[in-house]
């Protein structure tokens, strides 16, 4: 198999995972919206919300039939979300999201992670305030001309597009780069409306992103303090 071939069956592996990890919040969202408030979106809000956002994701039926049927299995508790602020690689700082039913140990699977590549916990709120939530629609760069996405995502109420950074590692002819729509909740779902109308692929996000409100370039030599 050549490199590009690699490639692609790369990206379609990420994309894959990306679903399934998208699918699999989903259901702990559908689990703890139940637990809290019951079956019926009529009297729950929270799971009206969440069917609805089913749809915008485009979340197979037989997902969230499993998930509410889970909520009512005997010792199924509700799920927590909870974020971490920390330290990456280079001295980049992140934030870890996380929906889990056991709090115990969570944390100490994120310490691991981080003793083994080199991060460490931040103070709260050292990190989050670097960060906005916001909405977010993926377009892939080469299934549109850029001013026509900018024409459409500003028309119908987005507060920026992002447009694909350009990877030395991923230059050649073919690679797959993303435009990245920033939105509020209120503005989001015509902005689907709008894409679709015009035939213009997308993907969702998982209910918001946390996007950095300012970028930094990591140094791989800074812990030997030869970055300037």
């Amino acid at each position: 198999m050549g490199r590009r071939s690699c490639k692609i069956a790369g990206r379609k592996t990420a994309q894959n995972a990306k679903k399934m990890k998208m699918y699999s919040r989903f259901g702990k969202e559908v689990v703890s919206a139940i637990k809290k408030g019951g079956h019926s979106p009529v009297s729950n809000p929270a799971l009206a919300t969440l069917l609805e956002k089913a749809k915008e994701m485009d979340i197979p039926k037989d997902i969230i039939d499993r998930n509410i049927k889970r909520a009512s299995e005997k010792g199924q508790e509700a799920y927590i979300e909870k974020f971490y602020e920390i330290y990456g690689y280079g001295g980049a700082g992140m934030i870890v999201q996380v929906l889990t039913d056991k709090l115990t140990r969570t944390m100490p699977a994120i310490r691991l992670v981080l003793k083994d590549y080199g991060g460490k916990m931040a103070d709260s709120g050292s990190i989050m305030f670097k960060f906005k939530r916001a909405r977010v629609v993926t377009v892939k760069a080469t299934d549109v001309d850029k001013d026509q996405l900018l024409a459409i995502a500003l028309d119908a109420g987005a507060e920026d597009v992002i447009e694909p950074s350009i990877d030395e590692d991923d230059s050649e002819e073919g690679s797959e780069r993303y435009y990245k729509i920033v939105s509020s909740m209120d503005n989001y779902t015509a902005i689907l409306s709008k894409l679709r109308e015009e035939g213009i692929t997308f993907e969702t996000d998982g209910g918001f992103d946390l996007i950095p409100l300012r970028l930094v370039e990591v140094c791989q030599y800074r812990n030997l303090n030869l970055c300037y």
